[in-house]
């Protein structure tokens, strides 16, 4: 069934309206091209080392934490400057932890093994997206009305990474109010792609993804309702995890969930190494841990694969490029050569109406009849709601304190129906009913993550509806894995998708095991 009238006038405006601003955009911002600039190669072997090998040799007295702080902060100072992806840093404070945690290991009698069993990630440092709350750091979600607003505790994963040792090292940047696919805001400014600093990192975990592939950062912590980790994770060559939704507690973000967003809101780890994810995950899960099974080995010649290569032919969304369905292809062929096992390619005619499910499930109320807090509320937020009308007009001046993202946002939400379409409706639920029967308890399905490599900035204006390839997985609630999958022919990374039915995130995990040992996982950019 082809798009109604009405969808294709909304989809229009909303393209038509990106399209003028962003031509705007670029008459009236400086021309400044940082192409010849790229990062320095990593050259600390610290820097080299997944989480669990830093906890590991923290914990034999073969490093001190404050060695493994102090190598990621003096990668800070030399990349940030760059990237623009930490925007609040408590290096001071890292220090003086990390030399408390050298003395408890000198002062330990239990041995080594009651170190990790206690505290896995004992000084380790962390980088947490702003996003979230971290005791005295800012959490503005880049909305300059709330500059000043520090936070009073921890958000409960936060916490959890803490009590298990990990030490942040700051605050990471996003997008405005953590609702647009670029990390830019008018508070903390615009984040850059490791791999080019022309390209725009992604969001709304821009920062962390940022700091992670540029190898500042080696654990980081994300949320994701529409791809706000994987697509991060993939513009920046590293690995996320969207988590099967309720095992993570997402309380102490801003702006907070509303109405259904809590049903597909998910925080999960990033991380530079896949080893790291699976720890991860089950620290910040807390007492829900018990629910994935974590324990449980995965034998993935027990499992049976799926492969989609695109949507169906969405008109909302661009193809997906030709390198990113080799390199999906080229999974195909090695799990079939290495595992003995057959990858059937399958076409769900639901995906092709990825982002009108996502855009209809994201402003239905919840059980209660409570609907979304509008975006132009949350824009004002501790003030008053902005007019979207006023706020574009202000813009053209160079007045508005709003990115042109966010405005957008806000005026598409005005012009919008409330009421859903039943074909909508259907078509999600024939799609949530197909995705579950095939996947089951052990099928594994490979999706590309975007259909673009890392963009240009600014140039997702361009394009706003191509985040449904990760927006779909959300509504239907799977848990899914972000991998990188080498570099392009450009330098910029590769990836996929791997999804996997609810509560067997321990699948997909495994699977980023073997795509890590199979093509490399991340790449130094200053290498590359």
């Amino acid at each position: 069934m082809a798009l109604t009238r009405l969808e294709r006038a909304q989809a229009w405006i909303l393209s038509a309206c990106m399209g003028v601003l962003f031509a705007l955009f670029r008459l009236l911002s400086p021309r400044r091209s940082r192409g010849l600039i790229k990062l320095l190669p990593v050259t600390n072997p610290l820097l080299m080392m997944s989480a669990m090998q830093l906890a590991q040799r923290i914990r034999r007295r073969e490093v001190s934490s404050v060695e493994v702080v102090q190598a990621y902060i003096d990668r800070i100072q030399e990349v940030n400057p760059l990237l623009n992806a930490m925007v609040q840093d408590r290096f001071a404070a890292a220090l003086l932890e990390a030399a408390q945690v050298d003395k408890l290991i000198e002062e330990e009698t239990g041995g080594e093994d009651v170190l990790e069993d206690r505290l896995p990630l004992l000084g380790v440092p962390l980088t947490v997206k702003e996003a979230f709350a971290l005791q005295g750091m800012p959490n503005t979600a880049g909305v300059v009305s709330r500059r000043g607003v520090l936070s009073v505790g921890d958000a409960p994963p936060v916490a959890l990474l803490k009590r298990a040792g990990a030490i942040p090292l700051g605050v990471t940047n996003s997008s405005e109010l953590c609702m647009w696919s670029e990390s830019h805001n008018h508070l903390y400014g615009i984040c850059n792609n490791p791999y080019d600093l022309e390209r725009t990192p992604g969001g709304s975990s821009g920062g962390e993804g940022s700091m992670l592939g540029g190898g500042a950062s080696v654990i980081g912590i994300g949320s994701d309702i529409g791809g706000s980790i994987r697509m991060p994770c993939f513009f920046n060559g590293v690995f996320g995890h969207k988590t099967t939704p309720g095992v993570i507690s997402n309380d102490c973000q801003y702006p907070p969930a509303s109405g259904r967003h809590e049903d597909y809101l998910s925080t999960g780890p990033m991380c530079r190494y896949a080893e790291d994810l699976l720890p991860m995950l089950r620290i910040m899960a807390g007492p829900n841990a018990h629910k994935l099974s974590l324990s449980v080995e995965v034998d993935l010649r027990n499992l049976r694969f799926f492969s989609i290569p695109h949507d169906g032919g969405s008109p909302l969304v661009s193809a997906v490029d030709e390198q990113l369905l080799q390199a999906q292809r080229r999974v195909v062929e090695r799990l079939e050569s290495d595992l003995g096992v057959k990858v059937r390619e399958v076409r769900l005619s639901g995906l092709k109406y990825g982002f009108q499910i996502w855009d209809t499930y994201m402003g239905l109320p919840d059980k209660e009849g409570k609907r979304p807090t509008p975006f132009q509320v949350l824009m004002g937020e501790p003030g008053r709601p902005v007019w979207p009308v006023w706020e574009l007009a202000k813009w053209m001046m160079g007045r508005s304190p709003h990115t042109m993202a966010a405005i957008g946002l806000a005026l598409v939400e005005i012009t919008s129906s409330s009421k859903p379409s039943p074909f909508i409706l259907k078509q999600k639920e024939k799609l949530q009913k197909e995705v579950e029967e095939l996947l089951g308890t052990d099928g594994v399905l490979l999706y590309p993550t975007h259909p673009h490599l890392a963009p240009k900035h600014h140039h997702p204006l361009f394009t706003p509806f191509n985040f449904a390839y990760t927006g779909v997985i959300n509504v239907l609630g799977l848990p899914v894995t972000q991998c990188p999958l080498g570099l392009s022919v450009e330098g910029l990374p590769l990836g996929v998708q791997v999804v996997t039915g609810k509560l067997q995130d321990r699948l997909s995990l495994a699977m980023a095991l073997y795509l890590e040992k199979t093509y490399g996982g991340w790449r130094d950019p200053g290498a590359a």
